[in-house]
């Protein structure tokens, strides 16, 4: 079995990351796994970018994602939102061809990396993992509570437009027409995305499967905590509340101002000289707000090392996100014996068990996102508890070897289903003249 792996990029962002590391679960079980991306940021030699000069331009100066975005500067008032037409014409085919692959596992593979007509084009069983909504909506990539993608996308809420012919209305039309007879089955992180695209009109009648994703237990785990913020520059005196995500700061989806609302109501508490923030995914933000603790922010952070040694420094991490699907940080922190507070949104139930590795509040109430960071850090007893069942949460549920174990049972079933189906359909040709033949007798 030879299975290809398309990804915009393979360390460039959470999906991409978990798309890496699929990649390398697979390779461990000695699958044939190559990947195929626009944008390379390892030296592993099983991932491919196959340009041409003019593509390497393009892709140098990141011309595909701004051509891609260009009919969007006519919503005006759109926020800042990322939203995907994937309109721009690619060589895909002619470059999948050659590798001869039995099947094709899709990832992220928005900003302008190929364009949605393209998949009915690559000839292979089409495994589709999903890390956000985009696959299923009119061009969001988190629908922000709006359901019109499980009817038709139309009058946008994200796009300011009050036309059911709009952009988005166009988007999902485009896919309605190129994805109506793929072989396609689609996987999801958490279970909440698996539902959201179930109910949707575009994957509704596909098989979706939930596979968690994974990680490197054997880098991501528990350090000692004073070593780690010796080596961090972090204080020793202070409890460490962390959080952090890509672009953490300038997303209002990652839930950072949340968080920072309900640090003001611990501010104001006896916690006051007791906590510290500790934020990575972003440098000092000009508008910082003031959450009344000491904050230190880390910047951005890629590799595994750096990672791992932020969360052992951690007492708590917590995701305030608004949406969210099964967050690689969570997992790693949990990894990391660090206990995890959230919002009882999306996939946060599949990482973290309420009051046992963690605390799940009330979507959005920031008096019970306060409460679930000082419950977590009030009693050292507890929190011991909860740091050794969130690394056995992450040995038991997201090692690598048990995704990787998981998806290449899911491809042998969809190759031999598919060998099967064409043998039958062999026979059928074969019989069928005999057979009418004996009819006409």
């Amino acid at each position: 079995m030879k299975v290809l792996i398309l990804s915009h990029s393979d360390l460039g962002g959470g999906a991409a990351r978990a798309a890496y590391r699929l990649h390398q679960g697979l390779k461990y079980l000695d699958v044939r796994s190559e990947m195929l991306v626009q944008y390379k940021l390892s030296d592993d030699n099983t991932v491919l970018v196959r340009h041409n000069k003019l593509d390497k331009g393009m892709a140098k100066l990141k011309l595909f994602e701004h051509l891609d975005a260009l009919p969007l500067k006519f919503s005006r008032q759109r926020p800042e939102t990322v939203f995907s037409l994937q309109w721009l014409p690619d060589r895909l085919p002619t470059q999948v061809a050659p590798l001869n692959s039995d099947l094709i596992n899709l990832h992220w593979t928005c900003k302008g990396y190929i364009k949605i007509e393209t998949l009915a084009k690559l000839a292979r069983p089409l495994v589709w993992t999903l890390h956000d909504m985009w696959a299923f909506t009119g061009g969001c990539h988190y629908t922000q509570d709006c359901d019109r993608y499980q009817k038709a996308c139309g009058n946008c809420p994200q796009l300011h437009s009050s036309k059911e012919r709009d952009l988005s209305r166009w988007v999902w039309q485009r896919k309605v027409r190129a994805w109506d007879k793929l072989d396609l089955t689609v996987v999801t992180p958490s279970r909440w995305l698996a539902k959201c695209a179930s109910a949707s009109t575009l994957l509704g009648q596909k098989r979706v499967e939930a596979i968690p994703n994974s990680l490197d237990t054997q880098l991501y785990k528990p350090l000692e905590r004073r070593v780690a913020r010796e080596r961090l520059n972090l204080p020793q005196d202070r409890k460490l509340v962390l959080c952090g995500a890509l672009m953490v700061t300038a997303d209002r989806r990652k839930g950072l101002h949340l968080l920072q609302l309900a640090l003001q109501r611990l501010s104001q508490s006896d916690w006051s000289e007791r906590l510290s923030l500790v934020v990575f995914g972003a440098s000092t933000p000009g508008n910082s707000t003031d959450c009344g603790l000491p904050t230190h922010y880390l910047g951005s952070l890629s590799d595994d090392v750096s990672l791992a040694l932020v969360y052992a420094a951690a007492d708590v991490f917590v995701a305030p996100s608004l949406q969210d699907n099964l967050p690689n940080t969570v997992l790693e922190a949990l990894a990391c014996g660090t206990p995890c507070v959230a919002f009882n949104i999306g996939g946060m139930p599949d990482a973290i068990a309420h009051q046992q590795n963690g605390y799940l509040a009330r979507p959005y109430a920031i008096e019970e996102l306060a409460q679930g960071i000082a419950w977590v850090l009030e009693d050292a007893e507890r929190h011991q508890k909860l740091s050794h069942a969130a690394r056995e949460k992450a040995e038991q549920e997201f090692a690598l070897e048990r995704q990787a174990k998981r998806y290449s049972s899911l491809f042998s079933e969809i190759l031999t289903r598919g060998k099967t189906k064409e043998r039958g359909e062999k026979l059928m040709r074969h019989d069928l003249p005999i057979a009418t033949e004996k009819f006409g007798q």
